[in-house]
């Protein structure tokens, strides 16, 4: 949490940061769901509301006058007013609002940073906000007074709305922008004559009259504006997909980065025998899901067959909405990086005894090695047994399940199977074996796991985490050793390959091994700058999971093409990091395009954790996770790619992974590993 911000009073926030403070519903970390228009309307009337108040601008019943052009300093006010000085012509309030409602999104967008800064909000992953808790110097008798800047606000409105105090003019301003994106019902208890008292503070102000007005008597629909706009989505041919040299290599990124660049942002490809798959791509596509997805874009159908089979409903890649915010925020603990930061014992004893069977010469099977030494450190810090006899028959059935329900290629009788049904026990072993090590008597003095975290929220609120869940949540821990593992095999293989950065790894790992086992303090990315950069560059050419399946909610218009209610979308976000205009030769191998001034990681387009709401929860641990794994094997041993001549290919389904075909020879081994 950021630490306490200190405002004096409301009024040296803006008009259009108060307005975004009290349209944030703290429940869900989002905003009161408001009609694009009306909103856009109430956040531009904030503006001219503010310039208003700041000697900027007057208006009266006829027109918007302009009183001087001077610059604010305000980047959300500067652009409006600067459009209002070049305007020749006198225009009332209501053509204003009209005219300058496209600038309300950055408006929105430079009021959301400025709140963040301030450390009145805190930014969450995929867009969710809280507000953080504040000291602020009230008006009336009581002086200083902890919570939130919103409640500040509200509080302050109350008085106006519910005690019939006398309003300020700018009290009447902001009740009328809230009252304009009809927010009010959720934020008090309004009686009839709150209402009528709501009502005539409005008719106060010119403004906020005129938002009214454009609001009301607005003729282009904005719903009507997004069909009229919306272009023909362009159809991929199958037959030039199939001749794709990226399709045979199994690079999937690269496959929708060419399509893409040839039929733009948004394409659809048409299998025989199927409905045609609509496919957004690029940084602009990534930057509207990452931003709006949750708004238009919801997972659980896609995700519901596939949570069936292990008898559950509601788990957290299938939930949306204010149910997945709460679940999300009560497990972050559990996938967070201080978390294993404070467990590496554990990683560093697992990793070794795994790496004790390597002996120089041996020929390791890439993907399976890299699972298997994963799962050894996750089973134990993630739910406390040993799993390693069953994550076989759990990895197996996880990747016929989602072949099968997800994916689509198998049809779904192959998941019942003698073999699969045979496989399907191994879940069912797993959960007694968890069951029976988290009693109190067991944990007693171990560090808390995220089975523990798990069982406590079945036990508090078992709505949320109910127990038919809990079967695949403690089996989904596991099977992020698949993804973890195979993010590992493509970053050996990556250090194997190149032997000038295999070097400079193995010298990070040995200044860092020097005094003992480094803690989490010492993995900062400047003690591991090569490390870091190398894992960076290793995620965006081999991405794990290529791209995200949504299904539309709500009509909405991507890059001008728009997606009906019902269509299934799949989010191709790892597309751009094969694209030249943001990753210059991005078929090259080059950690130093990450660092500053070109820091290309940090655009939209670098996205190997997905986007959004649904972006992985656990990318931090995962980071720190590769981080120390990399640099054991590079402190203990010199590791060679076999065959000598082998050329990567990737096997992409059910997700990213190299071919079976890919080994690692272990051509040194540098020190004695600790008995």
């Amino acid at each position: 949490m950021a630490d306490a911000a200190t405002i004096s009073t409301t009024p040296s926030l803006s008009l259009p940061e108060e307005l975004i403070l009290v349209l944030l519903n703290e429940q869900n970390g989002y905003f009161h769901q408001v009609p694009g228009w009306d909103l856009n309307c109430a956040v531009v009337g904030a503006v001219l509301a503010e310039l208003s108040l700041r000697s900027r601008i007057d208006t009266d019943t006829e027109a918007l006058h302009l009183v001087d052009a001077a610059e604010t300093g305000d980047p959300a006010l500067d652009p409006i007013l600067k459009e209002i000085a070049d305007e020749p012509v006198r225009r009332n309030a209501q053509y204003w609002i009209e005219r300058l409602v496209l600038h309300a999104e950055p408006v929105i967008e430079l009021t959301l940073d400025r709140l963040v800064d301030l450390k009145i909000l805190e930014r969450h992953n995929g867009e969710f906000y809280t507000l953080v808790s504040s000291t602020f110097q009230a008006s009336a008798p009581g002086g200083k007074r902890e919570g939130t800047a919103g409640q500040f606000i509200k509080a302050r409105i109350g008085q106006v709305i519910l005690i019939d105090l006398i309003p300020d003019p700018r009290d009447i301003i902001i009740i009328s922008l809230i009252d304009t994106c009809d927010v009010f019902r959720f934020i008090f208890e309004l009686d009839e004559e709150a209402e009528e008292r709501i009502g005539n503070i409005c008719r106060m102000d010119l403004i906020g009259r005129s938002i009214a007005e454009a609001v009301k008597d607005n003729i282009a629909n904005p719903l009507l504006r997004r069909s009229t706009l919306a272009r023909q989505i362009p159809k991929v041919a199958l037959h030039r997909l199939l001749r794709s040299p990226h399709l045979r290599t199994g690079n999937i990124p690269a496959l929708f980065a060419e399509t893409a660049e040839r039929y733009g942002p948004v394409f659809q490809v048409c299998p025989p025998f199927k409905e045609p798959m609509t496919f957004i791509a690029g940084v602009e596509a990534n930057r509207w899901a990452h931003r709006h997805g949750r708004m238009y874009l919801r997972a659980r159908d896609y995700f519901a067959d596939f949570e069936k089979i292990y008898g559950a409903s509601g788990v957290l890649p299938s939930l949306d909405g204010t149910d997945h915010f709460r679940l999300r925020k009560a497990l972050s603990p559990a996938y967070s990086r201080e978390r294993l930061a404070g467990q590496l014992d554990q990683i560093y004893h697992h990793g070794r005894n795994y790496m004790a069977g390597w002996t120089v010469g041996d020929a390791l099977p890439a993907t399976r090695t890299c699972r298997r030494m994963i799962n050894a450190q996750i089973s134990s810090l993630a739910v406390g047994v040993e799993s390693q006899d069953l994550f076989d028959d759990l990895m197996a059935y996880k990747e016929r399940a989602l072949t099968t329900h997800i994916i689509g290629a198998l049809p779904r009788f192959m998941l019942r199977t003698p073999k699969m049904n045979r496989t399907a026990k191994a879940i069912d072993t797993l959960l007694q074996r968890v069951q029976g090590a988290h009693t109190p008597a067991q944990r007693a003095g171990c560090p808390r796991d995220l089975a523990d975290d798990l069982l406590s929220l079945h036990a508090s609120d078992p709505q949320l985490v109910p127990e038919s869940n809990l079967r695949f949540a403690l089996s989904a821990a596991l099977i992020a050793s698949v993804y973890l593992g195979d993010a590992f095999s493509f970053a050996l293989y990556a250090m194997a390959a190149q032997p000038a950065l295999q070097e400079r790894i193995q010298s990070e790992a040995d200044a860092l091994f020097a005094g003992g086992d480094p803690d989490g303090e010492d993995l900062s990315t400047s003690a591991m700058d090569v490390t870091h950069r190398f894992l960076i560059e290793c995620l965006r050419m081999y991405p794990i999971v290529p791209m995200s399946l949504r299904n539309v909610m709500n009509s909405c218009v991507v890059e001008g093409y728009e997606l009906p209610v019902g269509s299934r979308i799949y989010i191709a976000q790892t597309a751009a990091h094969y694209m030249e205009d943001v990753f210059p030769d991005p078929f090259t191998f080059d950690i130093d395009r990450h660092l500053p001034p070109r820091s290309e990681y940090r655009s939209p387009g670098y996205a190997p954790y997905g986007l959004g709401t649904h972006r992985c929860l656990g990318n931090r641990w995962m980071d720190l996770q590769l981080a120390v794994n990399l640099l054991m094997v590079a402190h203990y041993f010199t590791l060679e790619v076999s065959p000598a001549d082998y050329r990567l290919r990737f096997s992409p389904l059910p997700s990213l992974k190299p071919s079976r075909k890919l080994k690692f020879r272990v051509a040194e081994q540098r020190r004695e590993l600790p008995v």
